[in-house]
């Protein structure tokens, strides 16, 4: 008798929590939006906000605070209030956006904390929330296509001597590599900028669907695109970092990266770029390693220091005839509303630089849609 009432209150125990769940799941259905709203791409599962209106370009936030005093969306370099309701809901609409992706904080009674209903993306050296203003067609090069093959991204650790610790990096091989185990292959070493890492290409710049495009569409050759972290990590005991990255780069990724993967491992098949301080530590690692690389990229990331562009970087430039000799490309992109290396370009071109190809994407600043679009630029470009 007992067991069997144990039974009863079991299976009555569980019927309610099986019809709360039900009602919780309900609860989570989004609710009507505004006309001309939508939820952002970048939210979590079943987050109706925030919502983003691809005509307008303007972004809806929602907050629960029961308790705060005052909430703010800080969004794009402006602190938008929020207004409370009844229910301790907060809501704002902010201004027109630029198209891509954008970085941005809640503010709660003047703590920034993440939005708990976006996705978690590493920037400005913390977990922050992040929102995708859509593009239009014209923006479907970086969008997942079911209709073409699609390579791998591979989380991968390795030792660095150099660091004296395991380093992460993320490794991209083409579709084809797994049906080609005779062939080898082209490198591409691609840095994010500072107070990122090295997840930033995958998840903010979408570098796999980029480059699954690419190869698809015959405009790029297959080649596997390695991202590695462009900090200097330490373990727990020893919190100052020490070494210098471009060496660990050099000494410890690369012979890793060959010995691990079907590389070609001479320099005409080895290229390397990258985004704003990643662009500046590309430079510094190919320059010093002119045996290493013939391609190179810098996305926001050429900054030269005075007017004296030909003795920069020891004097790399002053034999454009040498430089070209052993430099097939120099690739230097920018955003047409952030600082522009135009001129410094142009002096290159003047002193008799040939291999240097200048690019800059329309209307954007120093952002995610910038890079997206010069690596679509660059990937094209390289190893042919």
């Amino acid at each position: 008798m007992k067991r069997i009432t144990f039974i009863l209150i079991a299976t009555l125990i569980c019927g309610i929590a099986s019809a709360q769940f039900a009602g919780v799941q309900r609860g989570q259905q989004p609710q009507p939006l505004p006309e001309g709203f939508k939820p952002a791409s970048t939210n979590t599962f079943l987050s109706p906000y925030p919502a983003v209106n691809a005509q307008t370009r303007q972004a809806m936030f929602r907050v629960v605070a029961k308790t705060a005093q005052n909430v703010q969306i800080d969004l794009s370099g402006k602190k938008y209030d929020m207004t409370k309701d009844t229910a301790g809901v907060w809501t704002c609409t902010s201004d027109p956006q630029v198209v891509g992706f954008h970085y941005y904080a809640v503010l709660i009674d003047g703590v920034a904390v993440m939005d708990r209903n976006t996705e978690a993306y590493f920037g400005s050296n913390w977990e922050s929330s992040g929102i995708e203003i859509p593009e239009g067609p014209e923006g479907d090069y970086y969008r997942f296509n079911k209709n073409i093959p699609h390579g791998q991204v591979r989380s991968i650790y390795y030792w660095s001597e150099i660091n004296g610790l395991e380093r992460h990096i993320n490794v991209y091989v083409p579709a084809e590599y797994e049906q080609n185990p005779d062939k080898k292959y082209p490198v591409l070493y691609l840095v994010h900028g500072w107070g990122e890492d090295e997840n930033g290409w995958s998840n903010q710049g979408h570098m796999a669907n980029i480059m699954d495009g690419l190869i698809a569409a015959g405009k790029a050759v297959p080649m596997i695109v390695v991202m590695p972290s462009g900090d200097i990590k330490t373990n727990s005991d020893v919190r100052q970092a020490s070494g210098d990255v471009t060496k660990i780069y050099a000494d410890n990724l690369i012979p890793y990266i060959d010995k691990t993967f079907r590389t070609n491992t001479d320099k005409q098949h080895r290229a390397m770029a990258g985004l704003s301080r990643g662009g500046m530590q590309t430079t510094m690692t190919v320059f010093a390693n002119m045996d290493k690389f013939a391609w190179m990229g810098t996305f926001s990331g050429f900054f030269v220091r005075g007017d004296d562009v030909v003795s920069a970087f020891n004097g790399v430039f002053k034999d454009p005839a040498a430089f070209d000799k052993q430099m097939n490309l120099l690739f230097i992109s920018t955003g047409t509303e952030e600082r522009n290396p135009k001129d410094q370009v142009e002096k290159l071109k003047a002193h008799g630089i040939k291999n240097i190809v200048f690019h800059e994407s329309q209307g954007t600043a120093h952002e995610w849609l910038t890079w997206r679009r010069a690596l679509n630029e660059f990937a094209p470009r390289i190893f042919k």
